[in-house]
């Protein structure tokens, strides 16, 4: 099932000095989550706030990051993290494959994110109509250029229990879930997921109307 993630509030505020970078308290996992749903409105609403990016990357912010969340998402060329979630530079720490699995270099990373970044959020994002998931469903043969990422894709459609009509949208909720749960089981993570220090999480993104719904 999917459940909409709208109407939560929340704001991340930066202050800056001429050589040094200062920025709030970084947020628990649940202000992490609800500052970027509500970014997501933005983003639904076409009130994006984040409209300069060439002035954030002249900021002193960049002199060191400190992103309030990592997203895992596919490389999609349709479906860009920081502007779904009205984010500016240094907020999001992407990480994007076709089909939006988790190997060992993306495993890395989202570790990285989590133990020396101290993210307090990592979200798992699928995407409508997701080429890559579609390419498994009919047969590695389809695209064979994807020949490393069918085996991780695979791994979740084998455990995928059908349910509704749409078989590519339940298929892409499965490798969502997947995703969640092989970061859940990292012996880095899951120590700090018992502590409450990180939530980990699953998303769907609709492409045709801008929304993001988390998956229970």
């Amino acid at each position: 099932m999917l459940k909409l993630i709208f109407n939560i509030l929340g704001v991340l505020t930066l202050t800056h000095a001429p050589f040094s970078y200062t920025a709030t308290p970084m947020p628990n996992p649940d202000q992490a989550l609800q500052m970027l749903v509500e970014g997501n409105t933005h983003f639904v609403n076409n009130e994006n706030v984040h409209r300069s990016y060439l002035e954030e990357a002249k900021d002193a912010m960049l002199q060191k990051q400190t992103p309030i969340a990592a997203i895992v998402g596919c490389s999609d060329s349709r479906v860009p993290p920081e502007l779904i979630f009205d984010r500016g530079l240094g907020e999001l720490f992407v990480v994007r494959d076709a089909g939006n699995v988790i190997g060992p270099i993306e495993m890395d990373s989202v570790e990285f994110a989590v133990i020396s970044l101290k993210v307090p959020l990592v979200i798992v994002m699928g995407h409508q109509n997701c080429g890559a998931v579609g390419a498994a469903l009919l047969g590695r043969k389809n695209v064979p250029e994807l020949d490393n990422i069918y085996p991780l894709l695979d791994q979740a459609l084998k455990k995928c229990n059908s349910k509704g009509t749409d078989v590519l949208i339940n298929a892409i909720e499965c490798n969502v879930k997947m995703g969640v749960a092989t970061l859940k089981n990292s012996p880095s993570i899951a120590p700090l997921l018992k502590e409450n220090k990180v939530k980990i999480v699953g998303a769907y993104y609709e492409m045709t109307s801008g929304k993001v719904t988390l998956i229970e």
